[in-house]
């Protein structure tokens, strides 16, 4: 839906209502192109570490299987390098929303922006070598075929991510209450409840975030949330192999490892948990304790089946037959703290992306 394509009815009569109609005015305050309206610089941080990791497995994915083609599907990156990310991509925004400022598009999309992606991610590659331990010359100048694939990637960023990216926008909770008020001054709605019912007073049991008027409901659509529980996925499994590397291997580890497969295991299950939630919180009203072991028991059997289903083509990236309290290597109790923390975490994660909405520019 275009940012302000919408308007509200307006009087029938009178001046007031023919500037009204010719005035589009926007669905919501969370749609109005207001300053405020933009992701927080926490959450942008957060999206780029994750989105530089997806591009970190993506390609050291493609490159191990270029050199011996393996089912599994393995990439590589590393906490450190999320933290440059993160770090690198908010630079680069800044860098391309000067955008405007250049007087040809097709100088700044092709040659000052790659130049400036190019140049970063390279100084930053060079420093995670050195500060890793490598000597000078370890880190040595990167090849024809990195600066290539640098500059694709910075085509890529300035072309297909960050001209969506940015047209995120973030519904602060005092906005969200506003937007789900009723206009006969009753109080705000609790996130993702319903409006009372208009008759008697009498209030409705909410049954999911679905808003009124015609705003959206959940807030990304349900493809972008797939995309990013799929890449959060790596994020979690990056952070966790890592760590699990460090403490058996100490000093020695310096990357986590996960699998492409990963992001469609992740994300579906994601999603489906997503869906849990809203329905046993809003429908039902469960509290947190009683939806955990739902979810926990979904995720288990989600992870099992996956197993069984890439174990048949070889491309199982995972054996937990040396953990007790095992079966058959693919489920294990012994990461049932874990899971039990994830669990948690993403019900966090749901209620934070209700709040964000994607506005496509006209």
């Amino acid at each position: 839906m275009p940012c302000g394509a919408a308007r509200r009815p307006g009087p029938p009569g009178g001046r007031g209502g023919e500037a009204a109609a010719g005035r589009p005015e926007p669905l919501s305050t969370a749609e109005a192109p207001a300053e405020g309206a933009a992701l927080p610089a926490w959450m942008r941080l957060y999206f780029y570490g994750m989105h530089g990791i997806t591009l970190d497995v993506l390609v050291s994915s493609a490159r191990r299987f270029a050199r011996s083609p393996d089912p599994r599907m393995l990439g590589f990156s590393s906490p450190y390098r999320c933290l440059l990310h993160s770090l690198t991509h908010l630079a680069l925004e800044k860098v391309y929303l000067q955008k405007r400022r250049c007087p040809s598009a097709l100088v700044f999309h092709f040659l000052l922006y790659p130049s400036a992606h190019v140049g970063l991610q390279t100084l930053a590659g060079q420093a995670l070598l050195l500060s890793l331990g490598g000597g000078p010359g370890s880190a040595g100048a990167p090849g024809a075929l990195d600066l290539a694939l640098q500059y694709l990637l910075a085509l890529y960023h300035s072309q297909v991510f960050l001209k969506r990216f940015l047209c995120l926008r973030y519904r602060r909770r005092q906005q969200q209450q506003q937007q789900q008020q009723p206009r006969l001054g009753a109080p705000p709605a609790p996130p993702g409840a319903r409006a009372p019912a208009a008759a008697g007073g009498r209030r409705r049991r909410p049954r999911g975030p679905r808003g009124t008027e015609g705003t959206p409901s959940r807030g990304l659509p349900d493809l972008l949330r797939f995309l990013f529980f799929g890449m959060h996925g790596f994020l979690d499994e990056i952070f966790f192999t890592f760590f699990f590397n460090v403490l058996g291997q100490g000093d020695g580890a310096t990357s986590g490892h996960t699998s492409l497969w990963s992001f469609f295991m992740y994300g579906s299950c994601s999603f489906v948990v997503e869906k849990l939630y809203f329905h046993l919180h809003y429908s039902r009203g469960w509290s947190t304790w009683k939806r955990v072991p739902i979810y926990v028991v979904f995720i288990y059997v989600w992870e099992l089946s996956w197993g069984l289903g890439l174990r048949t083509c070889g491309a199982c990236s995972w054996d937990y037959s040396h953990y007790p309290l095992n079966f058959m290597g693919l489920i294990t109790l012994m990461y049932l703290p874990g899971w039990i923390f994830l669990s948690v975490y993403q019900d966090l994660l749901s209620n934070v992306l209700w709040r964000v909405q994607y506005l496509p520019a006209n």
